[in-house]
């Protein structure tokens, strides 16, 4: 039971952070191109390395929480944070919400910057490199703080910290080099599509952790998590086909 539970929580973890790389490298790109690479450089690093005293913080913090109490915790968190993916993804299936457009996004980023570079220069300024810098230390730092969560959250009390962790390095590496090869946002990767399949499992990892933290036996121990993983990606796919019709209904009145 316990490579299930690890292979699972990987899962969730890599497709995770490929989302939340997927989003940060838009930004900071966007930052190379108007700005240069030094500031953009700067910020990504400077916001690894908060990140990274982030978890070394929370670390001990963790031992010392009773397991029943970080279970419950966790598992609502997972719940809300899984549920809130799950839903905007459900709605852009259907078609109620536009999709997730990196392109248009790292479009929008890169004219204000350049709206930005070009009022300083108005105002004879000195270029502020700094601000440019802040944009990719935000990014890093916001999409980052997420993924370890998803992280911690994931792997707490299981002991599997180590295959998790390497999993979401892997993805925020593999997101990484691509866009330095490439120069441009990765608008292709299938983000939606992904938004969902992590939705539904951080929500079937939510419930199984709050129920364990509840004192609840679930049948099978952690095969429950298939089943839950079956059960919200059902309901998922229900809603949006439900949606379509809808709105494919009230198109035609």
């Amino acid at each position: 039971m316990i490579s299930l539970h690890a292979g699972s929580a990987v899962t969730a973890a890599f497709l995770a952070s490929l989302v939340e790389a997927v989003e940060a490298l838009t930004i900071v790109l966007a930052v190379a191109i108007v700005r240069g690479w030094r500031p953009a450089g700067l910020g990504a690093v400077a916001g690894l390395l908060v990140l990274a005293l982030i978890v070394v913080a929370l670390g001990p913090l963790l031992d010392r929480v009773p397991l029943n109490v970080l279970q419950i915790a966790i598992g609502i968190l997972l719940l809300l944070f899984g549920m809130r993916w799950l839903r905007k993804a459900i709605l852009r299936a259907a078609g109620i919400i536009a999709l997730h457009d990196e392109t248009a996004a790292f479009a929008s980023e890169t004219a204000e910057l350049r709206e930005q570079a070009r009022r300083q220069e108005q105002r004879h300024e000195q270029r502020l490199d700094w601000l440019a810098g802040l944009a990719s230390f935000k990014a890093v730092l916001l999409e980052g703080l997420e993924v370890v969560f998803i992280v911690i959250a994931v792997s707490a009390g299981r002991g599997v910290l180590l295959p998790v962790s390497a999993a979401a390095f892997a993805a925020c590496l593999l997101v990484a080099l691509s866009g330095v090869v490439l120069h441009r946002p990765l608008a292709r990767v299938p983000e939606n599509a992904l938004k969902f399949a992590v939705g539904v499992m951080l929500s079937a990892f939510g419930l199984f952790w709050t129920g364990e933290g509840f004192g609840v036996d679930w049948p099978g121990a952690d095969l429950a998590i298939l089943a839950f993983i079956a059960l919200f990606l059902g309901t998922g796919l229900a809603c949006v086909a439900l949606l379509k019709n809808r709105v494919a209904a009230s198109s035609a009145s």
